[in-house]
């Protein structure tokens, strides 16, 4: 399931508080879609990475109460004592056995220990596949069938829109427009390190931002998303020095035009990015003025990446110039 379907899923069920299982290999953003509904609806979420804990560690500690003279748990103080949000059991089957039985009694009872868990609290767990060679031990049938099940997939789409929302470098956005099956490159049976991923593509947006020297990108690119795709993005990222100018074409809809596929790609995403930094209606008119004139499978990009981002463009009179030319596309 993609994730903006996941998104919806994991909202309506959170509600419910009903448990989710999310898996999907790594690197491809489990935890940043279950962060990303908590922040949307307004409620908190707190990440417990159960690979890295003992089972005590969500039990607690054991202690003696003079009171009742018998031996009572005190609860970790991480767990949530109130309120509502989201208790996020990450790398869930990546845990020691022991560790999962301790998971299993909070998911089946909402409670261990002496803890109980609030009731405006949803739990949902990830994991990787068993397949993805990561450290990973079978999940008990019991367990198992205490969760609804999905699968992440990487869409490419999806990311493109995450990426515009988040200010992603456009050399990267236009990069995997225009090469989208580097987007993800993870093979199980390969024994290289260091591959492209949603995550790493977020690395390598920070490493862009830093002051790395040109002698040192490519290496440094290569670390975390291979040197292959490393060294055809760094080419790519040359035809930045090809585009007509972008500022231009926003403020007077005038501008060059290209025929080369790797030019447009890049143009494509640099006028969105360009615009959505803006948003002035002048701005509009004139790129859909621009448009007009551009490849139309280009000029379609334009106004569907526009429109996933929330750009309202019913009210502009090229707009509905726009619709009659390419509307045969559209269907």
């Amino acid at each position: 399931m993609k994730a903006t379907s996941l998104i919806n899923t994991i909202t309506s069920l959170v509600e419910q508080k009903v448990p989710i299982f999310l898996w999907g290999a790594p690197g491809i953003g489990k935890s940043s879609i279950v962060k990303q509904v908590a922040d949307e609806r307004g409620i908190s979420f707190i990440d417990l990475r159960l690979a890295l804990m003992d089972p005590t560690d969500l039990k607690g500690i054991p202690f003696y109460d003079k009171e009742s003279h018998t031996a009572l748990w005190a609860p970790p103080a991480f767990l949530p004592k109130e309120g509502e949000g989201i208790l996020f059991l990450d790398e869930l089957n990546s845990a020691p056995p022991s560790v999962q039985a301790s998971a299993y009694q909070l998911i089946l009872d909402r409670k261990v220990g002496e803890y109980e868990l609030p009731d405006g609290w949803a739990i949902v767990a990830a994991g990787n596949r068993e397949g993805d060679r990561g450290v990973t031990y079978r999940m008990p049938s019991p367990l198992a069938n205490r969760f609804v099940h999905f699968e992440m997939e990487v869409n490419v789409e999806d990311w493109r829109f995450w990426a515009y929302s988040k200010e992603v470098d456009e050399r990267i956005i236009s990069y995997i427009s225009y090469k989208s099956e580097h987007l993800f490159t993870f093979d199980s049976k390969s024994d290289v390190k260091s591959f492209a991923t949603p995550r790493s593509w977020e690395y390598v947006n920070k490493i862009l931002k830093s002051t790395i020297s040109d002698e040192l990108l490519l290496d440094t690119l290569g670390g975390a998303i291979g040197r292959d795709v490393a060294v055809s993005f760094l080419s790519f990222t040359k035809v930045m020095n090809r585009l007509p100018d972008i500022q231009n074409i926003l403020t007077s809809a005038s501008g060059e035009y290209s025929d080369e596929v790797d030019v447009l790609y890049a143009l494509s995403t640099g006028l969105v990015s360009a615009y959505l930094k803006d948003k002035s209606e002048e701005s509009l008119e004139n790129l859909l003025t621009y448009t007009l004139d551009l490849k139309s499978e280009f000029a379609v990009m334009i106004v569907q990446d526009l429109q996933r981002n929330g750009v309202d463009m019913q009210n502009s009179a090229v707009f509905k110039e726009w619709v009659r030319k390419f509307a045969f596309l559209l269907g």
